[in-house]
């Protein structure tokens, strides 16, 4: 296997933290997605339904300045920003949303969240568990692995073959399900891996496709248990995957038309592409699609990063829900997005706001939820839930129920052999289903 680094991303504590992931062996003509592939055998179904889009919020965002306003708050907890009606009656957001509050009868933000951690990991972003669960076999799977562990590493398509999860940002982690079931990232050779190279023509291709099933000729021969043929059936799906090309056309934007890339505003900004390639990369087929978004951890000069950070997701997100709905995609795909923890109610003396694992938001939209709505509220001045307090992994246990996934069930075992539950707290949010 080969195991990559990216860039160190460093937050208020001091440590280093690098992006790692591994992709398979080099093979054939550089192929290294059958050893992804393999694991499908296990599910013995197909992958379908609904799809997820996941967005993590690097540093923990602030909810008092994005989803949950306090207006009538002091000057020196309210902040900056005043709140706008949305589409939906009764729900207020900041007002550098303004095209999101267009869409506001699409979207549902949980605004009493428990049981937040003060640790800067993406890991309850992605699973509803601490980074300290299960650490020492290697912690908690999140979204992606436990679809692909259900339902295959990968999916088939009339246009070929895509993974079950792509992280376009390095933020997810297997846990102890292991490499097997981590999300693809079309990164460097990850990236090149998508495509046939150029030296290669497709014909050619397949003839070395077919000298490798000649190799195998006399252990298929010897082959009882009919591994050799599942070995061929994982091949298959991945030289499927590179011929038709159709994953590595999603992540490339010169693919789209230009009117809809400056409407995502991708050309100007990193994180707005990320919007864009994930929603293209839902329509060719990808079941889970991840990416992170970093700078939200603003002990200094929140609310200069408020102004510069939130424009751009006004934009980006709002088009993303656009096309979405009007493709019809809106109502089998969840978009979830969240942080570590929300920030201090107070504002410090830097014109920041720390920490406050005490209260934060969980933004969600689309996949037959009940949208148009905020669950939950915190007191007057945001620092903890009032009313209707929902634990961050109920949030988890709604969004796998609506995948067709039974939480009630034990479905894992970890690496000693012992049925795991998906979250402790599997009691759904009713009033979104």
């Amino acid at each position: 296997m080969l195991n990559w680094y990216g860039a160190q991303r460093r937050f208020c504590d001091n440590i280093n933290r690098r992006d790692f992931f591994t992709i398979g062996a080099t093979g054939i003509a550089g192929l290294s997605l059958p050893n992804l592939l393999r694991a499908e055998a296990l599910a013995g179904a197909k992958a379908t339904g609904k799809s997820i889009i996941n967005i993590y919020l690097a540093g923990g965002p602030t909810h008092l300045d994005t989803f949950d306003l306090k207006p009538k708050a002091p000057k020196e907890f309210r902040g900056e920003f005043s709140p706008i009606a949305t589409k939906a009656s009764g729900v207020e957001i900041c007002e550098l949303f303004p095209n999101l509050a267009s869409h506001g009868d699409k979207i549902a933000i949980v605004r009493s969240l428990v049981d937040l951690k003060n640790e800067h990991s993406a890991t309850q972003s992605d699973s509803g568990w601490s980074t300290r669960a299960m650490k020492e076999q290697g912690g908690r799977p999140g979204l992606g692995a436990v679809m692909s562990k259900l339902y295959g590493p990968a999916v088939t398509t009339a246009d070929g073959t895509a993974p079950m999860a792509m992280d376009l940002t390095g933020w997810t982690r297997p846990g102890f399900l292991g490499q097997t079931h981590s999300a693809y990232r079309p990164d460097g050779t990850g990236k090149a891996n998508l495509k046939l190279n150029t030296r290669i023509k497709e014909d050619r291709f397949q003839e070395r496709s077919e000298l490798l099933g000649q190799f195998d000729r006399y252990r298929r021969q010897a082959d009882a248990s009919g591994m050799m043929d599942a070995m061929d059936s994982f091949s298959q799906r991945a030289f499927g995957l590179i011929t038709s090309g159709q994953v590595a056309k999603a992540i490339d934007l010169n693919e789209e038309a230009e009117e809809t890339v400056d409407r995502y505003g991708a050309k100007k900004d990193r994180d707005a592409k990320n919007f864009l390639m994930a929603r293209r990369l839902i329509d060719t087929g990808v079941r889970n699609v991840a990416f992170s978004i970093g700078g939200w951890d603003t002990h200094g000069k929140n609310f200069d990063a408020m102004r510069k950070k939130l424009p751009v997701m006004d934009v980006a997100m709002s088009a993303m829900i656009e096309d979405l709905h009007n493709s019809g995609r809106l109502e089998d795909t969840i978009i979830m997005m969240s942080g570590e923890f929300g920030r201090t109610p107070r504002i410090n003396k830097n014109a920041g706001r720390d920490h406050w694992p005490s209260a934060g938001f969980f933004f969600l939209c689309g996949g037959g939820l009940n949208t148009g709505q905020v669950i939950g509220s915190t007191n007057r001045l945001g620092e903890r839930p009032e009313d209707r307090p929902v634990h961050l992994q109920e949030v988890f246990a709604t969004v796998y129920r609506q995948l067709g996934i039974d939480c009630q069930q034990p479905l894992l075992q970890d690496n000693n052999g012992r049925p795991q539950f998906l979250v402790d707290h599997r009691q759904v949010i009713e009033e979104l289903v």
